[in-house]
């Protein structure tokens, strides 16, 4: 694979500057960006998942935004990958080079590694069935039969525990022994991953306070309750969609609204550390602190 197909991975933490990082590469090399992020593809959710503004989509080509309907139900892993490697296809036949930018690191590791997702057929009936349980039970299930994806899903990530049981249940393969089979088979990709970290790590939860406060001025409140009005806030919970799940519960009474907006800081926080810990496993990722010097740091990793 020649030098101009090597993906470029920029992923890390919310709230971390990663897409102006990777707006800035693209400019400077060429790139067209494709988005990895589960909840910027909904068409819907705007100002909760900070999507690129419309000046920054001018500053160079995005993909894989706004591309569903938070009604149009479950967006799977699967369906992300054949769409991620369509887009970059297509991109590298214009002659350009491939930006994945991004937090969500299974939509990232999955695309990279080339999972094939043949063998994984859907179950609606059941997994109707399942999304009625509650977590724990959800995760004791998959811990009789699954062990090692059990220790790798929180127990009140329902979406991944319903997913990892209906694989079982359509495949009779665990989805821990089919990820290893895809690997297997699949040769991956030619990459290089930066993720962006801060040593201190007060400064990445002042960020991610400050942008709450900021979502919350530019309409987040109004966004929500819109969303709600229209009969979405059952799939907003299913999806587990940070800052408007939390209004749910002021629209509903259970809690004021300062006491909302502080939980949504609060649970971004907590998924920061997450995804921190998730992009740390990969013994290949390339560290590198945002700051002045940060555009320059990356030129130096993708062009030694």
């Amino acid at each position: 694979m020649s030098m101009n197909n090597k993906i470029i991975v920029i992923c890390g933490p919310t709230a971390s500057g990663k897409t102006s990082i990777a707006i800035g590469l693209a400019n400077l090399i060429g790139a067209e960006i494709i988005s990895a992020d589960s909840m910027q593809i909904y068409k819907e959710l705007n100002i909760g998942t900070a999507k690129p503004t419309k000046e920054e989509l001018a500053k160079a080509n995005h993909h894989l935004i706004d591309i569903v309907s938070i009604a149009s139900g479950p967006f799977s892993v699967a369906k992300y990958v054949k769409q991620a490697e369509e887009c970059a296809r297509e991109i590298l036949q214009r002659g350009k080079r491939v930006i994945v930018c991004g937090g969500t690191g299974l939509y990232i590791d999955h695309f990279l590694n080339g999972t094939d997702f043949a063998e994984c057929e859907s179950d609606p009936a059941y997994r109707e069935k399942l999304e009625g349980l509650p977590g724990e039970r959800l995760h004791q299930m998959l811990a009789e039969i699954d062990a090692e994806s059990a220790g790798a899903i929180h127990q009140n990530n329902k979406k991944r525990l319903v997913r990892a049981l209906e694989i079982y249940k359509t495949t009779g393969k665990t989805k821990s022994e089919l990820d290893r089979l895809s690997k297997a088979k699949a040769p991956e990709r030619d990459f290089v991953k930066i993720a962006l970290n801060y040593s201190e790590r007060s400064e990445l939860y002042g960020k991610i306070d400050r942008r709450v406060d900021q979502m919350m001025a530019d309409g987040l409140l109004c966004e929500a309750k819109t969303l709600c009005e229209a009969g979405h806030e059952a799939r907003l919970r299913q999806i587990g969609a940070i800052g408007y799940v939390e209004l749910t519960e002021y629209f509903s009474g259970l809690c004021g609204l300062e006491e909302a907006v502080e939980k949504i800081k609060q649970h971004t926080r907590n998924y920061a550390k997450r995804q921190l810990t998730w992009f740390s496993k990969d013994k290949k990722t390339i560290w590198i602190e945002p700051g002045g010097d940060c555009l320059k740091n990356c030129m130096a990793k993708i062009e030694p």
